[in-house]
């Protein structure tokens, strides 16, 4: 026994040595709470300090006088448990204010790899709807068709060289002169099929008109315009003027008629007719009322009826004007004609206007026998322009018919073996290949 050890009152030692090294953590635990006190409420208070309500007195004592700990709110992280035998001693017996740090920054961390987690996933999504777009989003055929074949003012969603433009409209010229070839030694009826089957074919063919109609001194369909334009300065019905009713109604049937272009100017021309208010002639003048069919293989806007123009929708005598613009373009090209001898009225009027290297060393004379032999009258032949003929026929009346025929049967004539139609009258018009 040492000096002062008391039987029954001796403390070993070592037990000794622990309960004063825990007196010393507990004082420094309770420093630093007070220090860190002292921090939170300098942050608080500011340079000019802050009122302490008198509800808060209490809360405030019981924190940094007694050291209890406030409780953290519900949604707040819970700090980690302090071990049974030690709480004195726990360096994670921190101040008051270590939760509220805690709470504050383990939050923002929370909401930072939320945010990390949210661009991973936005950038995985956007790698695969880029994969999407690439598999299951291939453009068509006919796009591709389309766009590789766009003639020249057509624009493209990238920007091409000069050189790459120019092969562009190398390929739209060959995919055009293609398809004329098609319709020109095909019948109407295969042409029909294919543009049914194919309907992207008919705007590239009409593209490449447009193209080529650009280098053209002079468009025939303008022409066509003029001339009516010309022949509504004398009454309708008379001598060279508009075939039509004496109501001033004029019906015009415009056969392959394209993207249907007459039918603008013609509705164009009918707004700004003048009529003569003086002159003996100015009765018989009446208000042209126009009313045009215009028909092709396909509706390539409102003013169109598809047809196929060896049969179309209108009844027998029921035109005044039959157009062919270009259009006798099928091996069967008489039938078109045929066509329109049905539809056309009496004394009406069929309009032909035909490149000139189709005929046969540029000779009209064989096409002319022909479409007299089935029931026209040939008018007018128009050789003037470098490129194209147009030709006029009408078709005449029952009284004139009869009156023709009894001329010839009254006529003396000699018995004589009948002409032989001309094997070619109209040679497809094919472009040379390049």
């Amino acid at each position: 026994m040492s000096l002062f050890e008391v039987e029954g009152w001796a403390v070993p030692t070592s037990i000794a040595v622990q309960n004063k090294k825990k007196g010393k953590k507990h004082d420094e635990a309770k420093k630093a709470e007070q220090d860190s006190a002292a921090a939170n409420n300098n942050k608080g208070l500011g340079k000019k300090g802050k009122k302490v309500k008198s509800t808060e007195i209490q809360d405030l004592f019981e924190q940094h006088i007694e050291g209890k700990v406030k409780p953290a709110p519900v949604e707040s992280v819970k700090p980690a448990p302090v071990p049974a035998a030690a709480p004195a001693a726990a360096p994670a017996a921190a101040p008051a204010a270590a939760p509220a740090a805690a709470e504050t920054a383990e939050p923002k961390k929370a909401k930072k790899n939320n945010k990390n987690k949210k661009r991973k996933h936005d950038d995985q999504d956007d790698k695969n709807a880029s994969a999407s777009a690439t598999t299951d989003k291939k453009p068509s055929k006919q796009a591709k068709t389309a766009d590789t074949f766009a003639t020249v003012g057509i624009s493209t969603k990238t920007k091409l060289t000069p050189l790459q433009q120019k092969m562009m409209e190398k390929l739209a010229g060959s995919r055009f002169r293609w398809i004329n070839e098609q319709l020109y030694t095909t019948t109407s009826e295969e042409a029909m099929r294919i543009m049914k089957a194919q309907p992207e074919m008919f705007d590239e063919y009409h593209q490449g008109f447009r193209s080529q109609v650009q280098s053209w001194p002079q468009n025939p369909v303008d022409t066509f315009a003029e001339q009516i334009k010309e022949r509504l300065q004398k009454p309708i019905g008379a001598p060279g003027g508009m075939p039509g009713d004496k109501d001033g109604r004029i019906v015009v049937a415009d056969m392959g008629c394209g993207e249907a272009n007459l039918a603008l100017q013609i509705k164009a021309i009918e707004k700004k007719v003048t009529l003569p208010k003086k002159g003996k002639a100015a009765r018989f003048f009446k208000k042209p009322k126009f009313e045009v069919h215009s028909f092709d293989l396909k509706k390539a806007n409102e003013r169109i009826t598809v047809a196929d123009i060896k049969n179309v929708p209108l009844p027998d005598e029921s035109a005044h004007v039959v157009v062919f613009c270009l259009a006798l373009m099928g091996t069967n090209f008489l039938d078109f004609v045929r066509e329109g001898l049905r539809i056309l009225k009496p004394n009406g009027e069929i309009w032909i206007a035909e490149i000139k290297s189709r005929f046969v060393e540029n000779d009209t004379v064989d096409f002319v026998k022909v479409l007299k032999s089935l029931g026209l009258f040939h008018k007018n032949t128009d050789d003037s322009n470098k490129m194209f003929i147009r030709m006029e026929f009408f078709k005449p009346n029952k009284e004139y018919i009869e009156n023709r025929d009894e001329k010839q049967r009254n006529r003396k004539r000699f018995i004589e073996e009948p002409e032989e139609l001309p094997k070619i009258l109209l040679k497809p018009c094919i472009y040379k290949r390049r």
